[in-house]
């Protein structure tokens, strides 16, 4: 018996030292953010501090959100509308809105980025089944070329008019 008694000290010594192990790393890597970060995160337009969001052209494939989806809440907090002009996208800011453009036709429209997706590699966009009919794709099995520019980012165009509103206040002041 003393050999199953010191086999079990052993193995409860390596369960702890795992767990504390563990804590330590857990603790360095939840540092509280700092105020600056906070904001410079809050003027991005996102909450995630180490999710950079991409505000260039992108170049890929537009896919169509299912109607199953139809009222199920969105990353922004809304919920879907099948006949809405919303998209979403792994890359733009929430609030984003940007024009799609189907490469195959020509057809473009503008959408609002709602949600987080698509999930698929080489898709850049998922769009609602109103903006697939106004970009000509088929609904049903709808796949299609796109570039999708944004034309309005929430936190950096805020940040930009604010850095231009103090400016100008600093100019009248002189």
């Amino acid at each position: 018996m003393p050999a199953a008694t010191s086999f079990v000290k052993v193995t409860i010594m390596r369960t702890i030292a795992l767990v504390l192990v563990m804590l330590v790393c857990c603790a360095a890597y939840a540092q509280p953010r700092s105020e600056s970060s906070k904001a410079s995160a809050a003027a991005s337009g996102g909450s995630h501090a180490r999710h950079k969001h991409s505000t260039r052209q992108h170049v890929g494939k537009a896919s169509v959100y299912s109607r199953k989806f139809d009222g199920r809440t969105t990353a922004d907090g809304s919920q879907f509308n099948a006949e809405s002009n919303s998209a979403a996208s792994k890359t733009l800011p929430l609030g984003t809105t940007a024009r799609v453009k189907n490469l195959k036709n020509g057809k473009s429209t503008v959408v609002k980025i709602k949600d987080r997706g698509p999930y698929v590699k080489g898709r850049v966009v998922d769009v609602s089944p109103k903006t697939a009919r106004d970009l000509g794709m088929d609904e049903k099995h709808g796949v299609a070329p796109v570039e999708v520019t944004a034309l309005h980012v929430p936190g950096k165009d805020n940040a930009e008019r604010d850095a231009d509103k103090t400016a100008s206040t600093s100019k009248r002041g002189d």
